[in-house]
């Protein structure tokens, strides 16, 4: 059986969780979070997705430790479900979702670096947008074409430049930002009602989008040192440090720069800087270099969105769930190099989309296909399957697990129709697609399936 090598250790795993999280997402979101909430009271919303990414984040810890494969969730929806019939089904559905997700959220990465570009570019087409953002797909596609000791010691110089990108907008702010502007919440934000809580939900989706990538250690698990350690604490390191960071940085910018004018500006970051400056030729010296750390953070992301994906139809492959070809692995650098590069192909027709639509297909299509049959993946798997070892288990088990569930559902059910409508469909396309595959008899257990599953317990 083919196998990858373990090169990565905590420093490494949490590098990749915290660089994938820390993309464009906040730079360009939070106009929208604050267009959608009417107000500087996003910090609800920034909150309620801390605590669905912290519950959410321990159903990974737990389900990765026990499984530590390539592949993360095609593992873990296979093996938990396995017992009722229902395992080849949903790990099928989750692959098969993989060949859309994946292109969706590298390509909402590229487009996001487009989008900042056109700060220096300010004449820039249409068609050079999509085009700038089909390229970047490419380039860091070619940066991933290495070992996976010399991708986790890039990884570490990439999150260097994120924390100080980050910590550069926070601390500057902390120095000029009115507490009293930033916290000046309308009266609205303090009546709990319907509309508040339809509000909150809606803009959790976005928090939750910029949040995302905690989990992406448990996409590389076959090539993480001692797993069982590692993944929990990775995940939960990722998820405490990027949401201090995500609240300091939205409260300061509020604090510098009314809410409403905030919302209406495309590269938020760049003009917070900016402000920062009482000499305006200095503040836009100040504003180029934070847009080029910003477009060196994006690609960063991209960088960890397309190191965590590609392993997941190569998992697949090495089992016979998936077509054999993503099962190859480079002869002398050791990574799914097939996989790779098919997975950023297919994202170059997503950057002719907007970053918005891509944002709320990525998101409802997770949850329909995926989040939430994790969330009861979890205590089905501790209660059902005693032959796997599950060296870690959450807090207040399984609180954090039905905590998740319930606020997927509510994300869900508070995000637009048409999106609903689209991962609802899918997901029907998927099951039937399934069906097909495996009356046709082209989806074929493979006799290595029990040498792998060893394999990935550590037996």
């Amino acid at each position: 059986m083919v196998k990858l090598d373990r090169g990565l250790g905590l420093l490494h795993a949490t590098a990749t969780n915290v660089i994938m999280m820390i993309g464009v997402g906040p730079f360009l979101t939070i106009p929208f979070m604050l267009s959608a909430m009417g107000g500087p009271h996003i910090l609800y919303a920034w909150l309620a997705g801390a605590v669905l990414a912290m519950c959410d984040g321990l159903v990974y810890a737990q389900l990765g430790a026990a499984l530590p494969g390539s592949g993360g969730p095609y593992v873990y929806l296979r093996e938990a479900y396995r017992p009722f019939g229902l395992g080849r089904l949903l790990a099928f559905v989750f692959i098969f979702q993989v060949i859309l997700v994946a292109p969706l959220s590298i390509a909402g990465g590229a487009v996001g670096f487009a989008n900042y570009l056109q700060f220096y570019w300010t004449s820039m087409s249409p068609l050079q947008h999509h085009a700038i953002a089909a390229a970047v797909c490419l380039v860091v596609t070619a940066a991933l074409y290495r070992h996976i000791s010399d991708v986790g010691r890039l990884s570490v110089v990439m999150l260097t430049v994120v924390l100080l990108t980050v910590g550069w907008v926070i601390v500057a702010g902390l120095f000029r930002f009115s507490p009293a502007q930033a916290f000046d919440f309308p009266p609205e934000a303090y009546r709990v009602d319907g509309d508040l809580i339809a509000k909150i939900g809606a803009v959790s989706l976005l928090a939750m989008y910029n949040y995302g990538g905690y989990n992406n250690v448990c996409n590389i698990g076959e090539e993480v040192r001692d797993p069982h350690r590692t993944i929990p604490r990775a995940i939960i390191l990722s998820i405490l440090l990027v949401v201090a960071l995500y609240v300091a940085m939205s409260t300061v910018i509020v604090g510098m720069i009314p809410w409403q004018q905030a919302a209406e500006s495309d590269v938020i970051a760049s003009v917070f800087i900016e402000r920062t400056f009482s000499d305006p030729a200095q503040g836009r010296v100040a504003a180029i270099v934070m847009t080029a750390l910003i477009l060196f953070v994006t690609a960063s992301s991209l960088y960890a969105v397309i190191l965590g994906y590609s392993r997941i139809p190569f998992a697949a492959a090495r089992e016979g769930q998936f077509f054999r070809v993503f099962e190859r692995v480079h002869p002398t650098k050791h990574f799914p190099h097939v996989s790779l590069v098919t997975l950023s192909a297919l994202a170059v027709p997503f950057c002719f989309f907007p970053l918005g639509v891509l944002v709320e297909w990525l998101m409802q299509i997770q949850i329909v296909t995926q989040f939430i049959w994790q969330c009861a993946a979890v205590i089905l798997l501790r209660r059902y399957r005693k032959d796997i070892p599950q060296p870690f288990t959450m807090w207040l088990y399984p609180v954090p697990a039905l905590v998740a569930l319930a606020l997927w559902g509510y994300v869900f059910a508070s995000s637009p129709l048409r999106g609903q409508m689209i991962a609802v469909g899918f997901f029907a396309v998927a099951v039937a697609a399934y069906f097909i595959f495996d009356r046709t008899g082209r989806r074929q257990t493979s006799p290595r399936d029990a040498e792998t599953q060893r394999y990935r317990q550590g037996i």
